[in-house]
């Protein structure tokens, strides 16, 4: 019965099937009168017959006519099959209606991507989702859920659910329909009463925790609305608060206060200790042939994932190739003056060795005015001290990575480009890539 509804009136399916069906019968016919052999047999013996009779029994006749009438078919075939897919395509995603050879070529390729884990938060994150989305689908986000400032900490604090901001723009980093996306999922309220400063995206994802129960599955449904390729999960599911025990020999809570420490932070934790992973993000771990730690705030966004235990001894023990993507610029007071190797080291004494393979760091010059903007809020860039790198055993990658805007952060693709080359010449994914991969990446990486 399932099959008779496509019978079912202004489907607009049944007249391009008839047309497809129609090319194949003439390529049947066409192929049968050209072809000098027997290869259709007895239905093909009657075809010629026929064809003979009406081109007068001659072969010069019969085979050009055999060849007009197989070209037509193919034309029908093809023409039958393309309104058929346009069809369907464009009642169930009618923005994609004219893009339906290249949306059927992109989707398969990208499910045939690398398997790659980002650990992190923040905005940098999401700049390397939407660079990494055009590579592969096969993406997990392990995302941070201590943030307790702006609308995700009024919520965790109204409502009890996690903090929904970085999820939310992960989501959206990750969405087909990214900048439609991105325009409605972070806008905010202003002079509306209660609802001043919310984002609507958050909003949409805690009315989504309550309607479904939890958070995870809350997740897991905008992700459906928005299309996402791959997946976004939080670090943990339980109620953490992030610390930090500072050089004074002071102790703050909150990740909102970071910014305003007056001395160096000595090393950060959660509260509570022992918090447990979502199982997903330990299969995603064990299953990837990259995992990505940063871009983000050092102490507030990528260690913190970390310091669930689970989650850092399945980092460690992965044999995939293990990147950490160095800030750009300083953060007051988080990494004030920090080196890349100091950010290396910082992330080493929360979490041992064995975390880290190769540190990529930006080359690129600043221009001055910004420079002089970002100096007088305390950030300066980043210095690639490649030397003090290589004594803490890891390879130094340094590229030009800047996005030239008002701010300093990375550019998406740039940034996504320099892990792919590595993803690629590594020895763990060469063995599984074939030449039609590394020809079809070799091009958008040199686009």
């Amino acid at each position: 019965m399932k099959l008779l509804k496509w019978l079912y009136p202004n489907l607009g399916v049944k007249r391009w099937f008839l047309v497809a069906s129609s090319g194949i019968f003439l390529f049947a016919v066409g192929w049968a009168v050209s072809n000098n052999g027997d290869a259709l047999g007895y239905v093909e013996l009657k075809f010629k017959e026929i064809v003979y009779l009406m081109t007068g029994r001659t072969w010069w006749t019969a085979v050009p006519a055999g060849i007009v009438v197989s070209v037509l078919g193919m034309v029908l075939i093809v023409l039958g099959f393309r309104k058929m897919l346009s069809a369907i395509i464009g009642t169930i995603i009618p923005e994609h209606e004219n893009r339906v050879v290249d949306l059927i070529y992109e989707k398969s390729q990208l499910s045939r991507g690398p398997k790659i884990v980002v650990i992190g938060g923040g905005t940098g994150l999401s700049v390397l989702l939407r660079g990494l989305k055009k590579y592969t689908s096969n993406l997990t986000a392990i995302v941070t859920v201590s943030d307790d400032g702006g609308s995700s900490g009024r919520l965790r604090e109204d409502l009890g659910i996690l903090p929904p901001g970085d999820i939310r723009n992960c989501l959206v980093a990750l969405a087909d329909t990214e900048n439609l996306m991105d325009r409605l999922f972070s806008y905010r309220f202003d002079n509306c009463g209660s609802l001043s400063g919310h984002s609507l995206g958050n909003l949409l994802i805690a009315g989504m925790a309550n309607i479904a129960g939890d958070f995870q599955t809350a997740i897991e449904q905008v992700s459906k609305v928005l299309a996402v390729r791959g997946h976004v999960l939080p670090s943990t599911l339980e109620n953490v608060t992030l610390g930090a025990e500072l050089e004074d020999g002071s102790v703050v809570y909150g990740e909102s206060n970071f910014r305003s420490f007056t001395s160096p932070i000595r090393r950060v934790f959660l509260q509570p200790t022992g918090c447990r992973p979502v199982t997903e993000s330990l299969a995603a771990i064990r299953d990837a042939e990259a995992i990505i730690l940063g871009p983000g705030s050092l102490y507030s966004s990528v260690i913190p994932n970390l310091l669930v235990e689970e989650i850092q001894q399945a980092v460690r023990q992965s044999k995939a190739l293990k990147i950490y993507v160095c800030n750009v610029m300083t953060e007051p007071g988080e990494t004030q003056n920090y080196t890349a190797s100091q950010h290396l080291k910082a992330l080493m004494e929360h979490c041992g060795q064995g975390l880290v393979d190769q540190v990529i760091a930006n080359s690129e010059k600043i221009p001055v005015p910004l420079l002089q903007r970002y100096r007088i809020q305390g950030s300066v860039p980043v210095a690639a001290d490649v030397d003090e790198l290589k004594a803490l055993g890891v390879k130094v990658v340094e590229e030009d990575l800047i996005y030239e805007s008002d701010l300093v952060r990375h550019h998406p693709e740039k940034l996504a480009k320099c892990i792919i080359r590595l993803i690629f010449r590594s020895k763990n994914l060469r063995e599984r890539v074939t030449l039609v991969d590394e020809f079809l990446v070799y091009k958008k990486l040199n686009a």
